[in-house]
């Protein structure tokens, strides 16, 4: 039985960073996860930009301060140089959901592309 409602949020945070020399989001993953445990929130989903003009990621924060909060960790995984001269679909889909296959409690995901065309999958999970 799905219970969306739990899903359903209307608070979101923005955190801004530089993209780190491995193409991850680096300590700005570190950043998110502690301020989700120290203001005791409930995250729902993230977005994420890459602003190649300005060489910064934003990544957004949807979230809920009405139920009880939980722990949250983001994960950068490469899914290597995107094609894209013709981006074959189910290549980028079988990358994603060989990454996802390594990374346990998915709460939501997000995709970005760096100026060098590597696509990173970011993973948002649930801390256990």
């Amino acid at each position: 039985m799905s219970r969306i409602q739990e899903q359903v949020h209307d608070k979101f945070k923005i955190f801004t960073g530089v993209l780190q020399p491995d193409g991850s989001i680096g300590p700005l993953a570190d950043e998110i996860s502690r301020y989700v445990s120290e203001s005791k929130i409930a995250p729902k989903s993230i977005g994420i930009e890459y602003l190649e003009s300005a060489e910064r990621l934003i990544v957004s924060l949807g979230y809920r301060d009405d139920e009880d909060g939980y722990p949250v960790t983001l994960h950068s995984i490469s899914l290597g140089k995107l094609n894209t001269s013709g981006a074959d679909l189910n290549a980028l889909e079988r990358k994603m959901a060989q990454a996802s296959a390594g990374v346990p409690n998915i709460i939501c995901h997000e995709l970005y592309i760096t100026g060098e065309q590597e696509m990173f999958m970011i993973f948002m999970t649930h801390k256990i």
